[in-house]
């Protein structure tokens, strides 16, 4: 049990330092580069802090556990909107540009109606794999364009002498700090949560949901609480795709996945497309009033995480 606990209290002081420092790295390369925050949210802080799924979905399907695979990728997905971009909205106002929502909301859109139309036979072959890597690489490459023509990078008069190979490293360190930190939350809760006699079901919903999210949430957090709206929302929007896209994309290469389970589109994939219609809701309301998204949509994204969980504890039961 003293293993565990250290393992968590070491594990949380890291990972707010690593997230801090990950942002360092990220903001030092908009600035020196004059790229958009919201790019470098969606590129770099999206997919890094979604290595732990992609890592996760490959074993699975490897081992030949394809639930598995497809619901850790859209199960993250929920989580990131409602929980991560909730918590963030209660801490900090979101920042919602026109572009966004006529934009990169209507792609994330886009991107699961793929996902649930590639899931209406029960299977995904090969050949739907390389369609979603695919995909991903159009995606990005309209992110990019997008974001470097709507420019809202630093302002021309920040500074250019800024070391590169330093802010790489920030940000390398940062990011494999963040992961590893997250894995050691998830580990020592897990064995404090077994020893007083949680359930699997309660810790899955509960512990490992939560965990698997963290590098996305407090990378999410530290951005908005530095200013930094477009990197937060970004995170977001990237690490969802790059879940949606990337993730079930290189597991379906691997092994194609047969017989899916139906509770999977009609309950998981159901939920991922609901919240993000919902993300997509809040976020014109929230240009149309103030121009941001604030501690009422960020209430009403954590009820409904919790009405998520509920639901999920009773069709496992």
């Amino acid at each position: 049990m003293a293993l565990a606990i250290i393992a968590v209290i070491i594990g949380l002081a890291v990972l707010v330092w690593s997230a801090d420092t990950f942002i360092d790295g990220a903001t030092s390369l908009a600035v020196r580069f004059n790229m958009p925050r919201f790019l470098i949210g969606v590129v770099i802080l999206g997919i890094g802090t979604s290595a732990p799924e992609l890592v996760v979905s490959a074993l699975a399907a490897v081992a030949g556990s394809p639930d598995l695979a497809l619901g850790n990728a859209y199960g993250s997905n929920i989580i990131n909107i409602t929980l991560v971009l909730g918590v963030t909205a209660l801490i900090s106002p979101i920042l919602i540009r026109a572009n966004v929502i006529r934009h990169d909301l209507i792609l994330l859109l886009a991107v699961t109606a793929l996902a649930a139309f590639q899931l209406l036979d029960g299977n995904l072959s090969r050949t739907d794999g390389i369609v979603l890597i695919a995909s991903l690489i159009g995606v990005l490459l309209i992110q990019i364009f997008l974001s470097l023509r709507n420019n809202t990078a630093a302002d021309v008069d920040a500074p250019k002498d800024i070391n590169i190979a330093k802010a790489l490293a920030t940000l390398t360190l940062g990011l494999v700090l963040l992961i590893v930190s997250s894995r050691s939350i998830v580990w020592g809760a897990v064995e404090l949560a077994t020893l007083w006699g949680m359930s699997e079901l309660l810790i899955g919903l509960t512990i490992v949901a939560i965990g698997t999210s963290l590098p996305e949430l407090v990378a999410s957090v530290a951005a908005a609480r530095r200013g930094e709206h477009d990197m937060a929302l970004g995170n977001i929007i990237g690490s969802n795709l790059f879940n949606t896209l990337g993730v079930v994309g290189v597991a379906t290469v691997i092994s194609p996945i047969k017989n899916i389970a139906p509770e999977i589109l009609s309950r998981d994939v159901l939920m991922m497309a609901g919240v993000t219609l919902l993300l997509f809701v809040l976020a014109i309301i929230a240009y149309n009033r103030q121009g941001e998204m604030k501690r009422g949509s960020g209430l009403v994204l954590i009820l409904t995480f919790i009405g998520y969980s509920a639901w999920l504890g009773t069709s496992a039961v």
